[in-house]
């Protein structure tokens, strides 16, 4: 990363998905919900339409959080941006719309928001989705202090937001144990490891720390897990749990 990239950006409490448990997740829903309860920053997950448009979703498939059906992939923007993405979630929420990348980032923007944005590439398209969200977010933050945070899984995806944005901040996420994880972070000029908090022990959070990165998790909901995980020196904390978990504790 260049000397001037900006501090980072991420509070210690994270909503997940939104607010994705009292509003249809990764909805501008969802980030009201977690705005009114205090939250600043927030986890997304975002993924491309067939035509290239960044937008937010988790799955693969449009089932199970919208009125579409199959591969999300498959379909255009003009498509996708049709579908119903609140009724599932409750009848208050009926007729909520999927949200694009630029749409989330008109409102994280308005609002002073912090965002990490977990790239979801649909099959084949790591590369491509971490190469096209990066150079979006970009054009769409230019001008702003206040940056996300890329997150993925997937090297590929990362690599892809390394090509067309190298001074955006990048996380790997970590779900199971593998010998080759920190290399891998190192590799990709990551600037964090965000873990399964199962996997998180002082021993792993001192070697993130040793490398120069912050140690994050995901997703806690009880306090305890919360409080232990804090007192080890944790970084951050991704939750579901809103409407339990003070952000300015």
């Amino acid at each position: 990363m260049s000397t001037d990239t900006p501090p980072w950006p991420l509070p210690f409490w994270i909503a997940h998905r939104g607010a994705g448990r009292l509003a249809p997740e990764n909805t501008l829903a969802a980030f009201r919900a977690g705005a009114a309860f205090g939250y600043r920053a927030f986890e997304c997950d975002l993924k491309l339409s067939r035509d290239g448009v960044p937008f937010l979703l988790h799955d693969d498939d449009l089932d199970r959080t919208s009125s579409g059906r199959g591969p999300a992939g498959a379909q255009d923007w003009s498509q996708l941006s049709r579908l119903d993405a609140g009724r599932w979630h409750s009848r208050q929420h009926a007729g909520e719309p999927l949200a694009s990348l630029e749409a989330m980032a008109a409102f994280l923007i308005a609002n002073q928001l912090a965002i990490n944005i977990e790239l979801k590439p649909n099959p084949g398209q790591a590369w491509e989705t971490g190469e096209v969200l990066g150079r979006e977010v970009t054009r769409l933050w230019a001008g702003q202090t206040l940056r996300p945070v890329f997150s993925s899984f997937d090297p590929e995806a990362l690599a892809g937001v390394r090509h067309s944005a190298p001074d955006e901040r990048r996380a790997l996420l970590l779900n199971l144990p593998r010998d080759s994880w920190l290399d891998e972070a190192k590799a990709l000029g990551c600037c964090a490891v965000i873990t399964n908090y199962l996997l998180m022990d002082a021993a792993r959070l001192d070697a993130i720390h040793a490398a120069g990165m912050r140690a994050l998790v995901y997703t806690v909901n009880d306090e305890p897990t919360a409080q232990r995980l804090r007192a080890l020196g944790l970084d951050g904390l991704i939750t579901d749990a809103v409407d339990r978990f003070s952000p300015a504790a």
